[in-house]
């Protein structure tokens, strides 16, 4: 269970790797791993190992320096699977598309220039 005593967060099960993932960097406050589902040629998910913030606004409000160090994260990932160049797309609440309410970004990079991401 988590903090609030609802069911881990697919990500937490990940984290607790109950949950087979891709992982591409982890470090003691964060994970990042392949998305299941990819929207561009590196998809990535970099998400914080706690589940105290649903989205990103509550992590800027919470823990901003844990903000910049997933933005740190997600930067050294494009660097190390694409040429450094991405998108970062934060989901947050459910008419934004977010699914899971375990605050994560999405590092997007490779085929910005085919279109393969517009209206992502």
């Amino acid at each position: 269970m988590s903090e609030t005593g609802a069911a881990p967060s697919v990500f937490s099960r990940i984290i607790a790797r109950e949950i087979p993932a891709n992982v591409v960097f982890e470090d003691e406050r964060l994970i990042a791993f392949h998305d299941i589902a990819p929207k561009a040629p590196v998809h990535v998910v970099v998400t914080p190992k706690t589940e105290a913030y649903a989205d990103v606004v509550e992590l800027a409000a919470g823990d901003p320096a844990l903000l910049a160090e997933l933005v740190a994260a997600a930067s050294r990932i494009a660097g190390e699977l694409a040429d450094g160049q991405f998108r970062l797309v934060f989901n947050t609440g459910p008419n934004a598309g977010q699914t899971v309410f375990h605050v994560h970004a999405h590092v997007l990079a490779g085929g910005l220039e085919e279109g393969t991401l517009a209206g992502q």
